[in-house]
């Protein structure tokens, strides 16, 4: 018994004194399996500090899993002060993984805390940061593993599972939040980085660097794309760019600005992985800053064929100083369309709440900007919504609208306008369809339209008789989204349900449509405020009817018509009938908003799009 107690004293001993590694404390899952303990005699070199804490970096493990990079959580001014970069230090701390409190859908972040001991064991060591792109890569198509539906990031039911609940061995060869994570703490440099969008307003960036990604467009963007086995691609190879450490202040950005080599940290905040640089990057080039515009143009003689645009013009108000630069588009980018499908239109008192509905004021002040520039007078047709029940910006009233070129089309006149809750009903013969209300709404009364713009569709004749019908969408917009390196897995995609159910009623209408004439023209576009990659939405509706972009053959890293966090990506739509489909059509994407060369310069988050059909 005498030798057994003495043997495990001597045990407890050598516990209590022997060195716990960096990697033994990160492990190969996202939380540390040593949370919540004691550890002692932590070894690494101080690579950055913090105005809370520094990083260090210990020795490699031979499994990529576990990051040799930890992050050293303290306010004390004494102990930062007592570490200089370059230190090759030792101390002890208690593990932690730390959300804030306000970030409920953040991941854990594995620190050491309240750091005690803390010895300099020898000084100015060099350090060597993981080369991206050639000491490893990242992944390029799926975030997390538990993202196992057929849509891949996008798949329903959102929040399906929790990272945190259910801590993974990380994959970091085949998930992009694996790989980060695999990385967490450690100093990196991003060689030849790339510009994936303008900064947000705290000035960080989303980059990709001189390693394989997917989906880059010819701006240099990712643009969301399906990947292999058909599982859309969200691009988890980008990452976002900081504050740099020393306080310097990073540059200005936009799509495919090249910057100079970037070394930092790779830390996770605010609902994503980061690299902190060290010292802000400089910008090494620009894009050219011209904007092609559309190659076609509307044809005077040819009433077969129809050009249209379609342009979310963001808040437009009678006063909004944007209306000449939108007039500037349509006419000089756009090429002036037959018909314009515009979203976010608001009314005649603009964001003042004071009850007016009426947009014919807006739409007059964007028609005249035109042919000031022009010489081309469109007329315009919309439906006035009740007041404060479409949702946008309180007070605005924001609807969707079409201007027209009379000369060229004119809207059926054997039906009235509708009103804001009239339901607009397919009516007429066999082969010759009519509308209960030209123009009028679908489906207004519909739950799944509250809050929401409804959908305006419109039946049109051209002087040789040839009818088209359009639909002009605006669905619920994103707000309340997760991000897409959250905890919850898939991400929130908010509001999912609305959106799904806003689609089943746009195809339920355009299917009453195509019963009565199997061979109609049906053009139903907008700000859809969805991926096409989010096949449960829009599944209702491509039964029946080609995404335009399909139909003209646009590369598809060449769709998109947005540019957010590290994606270029379409919610923008057009999407047209059969009869359309067999006869060909041209589309083209006017990145006039999102190649700006800075954010302040955008006149619309959106880019416009405009095509050509031919209708008989």
């Amino acid at each position: 018994m005498t030798k057994l107690y003495g043997l495990l004293l001597l045990t407890s001993y050598l516990s209590a004194v022997s060195s716990v590694s960096v990697t033994d404390i990160q492990g190969s899952a996202y939380l540390s399996p040593l949370d919540g303990q004691t550890v002692q005699n932590v070894t690494g070199v101080v690579t950055a500090k913090s105005s809370n804490g520094f990083y260090i970096l210990g020795e490699k493990s031979a499994d990529i899993r576990e990051s040799n990079g930890l992050f050293i959580f303290s306010s004390s001014a004494t102990i930062l002060k007592s570490v200089t970069v370059g230190d090759f230090i030792s101390l002890g701390g208690s593990v932690s993984e730390f959300r804030s409190a306000s970030s409920p859908n953040n991941l854990f972040i594995t620190e050491l805390v309240s750091p005690t001991n803390i010895t300099v064991l020898s000084s100015n060591n060099s350090i060597n940061p993981v080369i991206l792109g050639k000491d490893r890569s990242p992944p390029t198509q799926q975030f997390n593993a538990l993202d196992n539906g057929p849509d891949g990031f996008l798949s329903v039911p959102n929040n399906r599972s929790l990272v945190s609940t259910t801590n993974a061995t990380l994959q970091p060869d085949k998930f992009g939040m694996d790989f980060w994570e695999s990385l967490e703490g450690q100093l990196v440099t991003i060689p030849k980085p790339i510009a994936t969008a303008f900064q947000n307003n705290f000035g960080e960036f989303w980059v990709h660097g001189d390693w394989k990604v997917t989906g880059k467009n010819s701006r240099g963007g990712l643009t969301i794309t399906f990947g292999p086995g058909g599982i859309p691609d969200g691009n988890p190879e980008a990452i976002i760019i900081g504050s740099p450490l020393d306080a310097s202040k990073n540059p200005q950005t936009a799509v495919g600005v090249a910057l100079t080599d970037i070394t930092g940290v790779v830390h996770y905040q605010f609902g994503f992985f980061y690299v902190l640089p060290l010292v802000a990057p400089r910008v090494v080039s620009i894009p050219d800053a011209v904007i092609p515009a559309a190659s076609f143009v509307s044809s005077k003689n040819d009433f077969c064929l129809v050009t249209f645009g379609d342009y979310n013009v963001e808040n437009m108000a009678p006063t909004s100083s944007h209306i000449p630069a939108v007039a500037a588009h349509i006419s000089n980018l756009l090429r002036t369309p037959d018909i314009m499908f515009l979203q976010e239109i608001q009314d005649n008192s603009g964001p003042t709440n004071d009850g007016t509905v009426s947009a014919n004021v807006t739409l007059t002040n964007l028609v005249n900007a035109i042919a000031k520039i022009s010489n081309v007078t469109y007329s315009f047709a919309t439906v006035d919504p009740v007041d404060g029940q479409d949702g946008g910006q309180p007070g605005g009233n924001i609807r969707t609208a079409y201007l027209y070129r009379a000369e060229k089309l004119k809207l059926v006149g054997n039906a009235p306008p509708g009103g804001a809750l009239n339901a607009t009903q397919v009516i007429g013969h066999f082969l010759s369809p009519q509308l209960s209300f030209n123009p009028g709404r679908i489906d207004p009364l519909n739950p799944a339209w509250d809050a929401t713009r409804k959908p305006l569709v419109a039946h049109w004749t051209t002087k040789l008789g040839a009818n088209l019908f359009t639909v002009n969408l605006h669905l619920s917009s994103k707000g309340g989204s997760s991000s897409t390196q959250g905890d919850a897995r898939t991400p929130v995609n908010s509001p999912l349900e609305a959106r799904t159910a806003q689609v089943t009623s746009v195809a339920t209408f355009v299917k009453a449509l195509l019963a009565k004439n199997p061979l109609a023209n049906i053009v139903v576009a907008g700000d859809f405020n969805e991926y096409i990659q989010t096949r449960s939405v829009y599944q209702p509706l491509t039964k029946l009817l080609t995404d335009i972009d399909e139909v003209a053959k646009i590369p598809v890293q060449e769709r998109y018509s947005y540019v957010f966090d590290q994606n270029s990506q379409q919610l923008d739509h057009a999407l047209v009938s059969d009869a359309i489909r067999i006869r060909g059509a041209k589309f083209e994407h006017i990145h006039v908003n999102n190649w700006s060369p800075s954010l302040s310069a955008r006149i619309s988050d959106h880019d416009p799009s405009v095509g050509r059909i031919r209708i008989c």
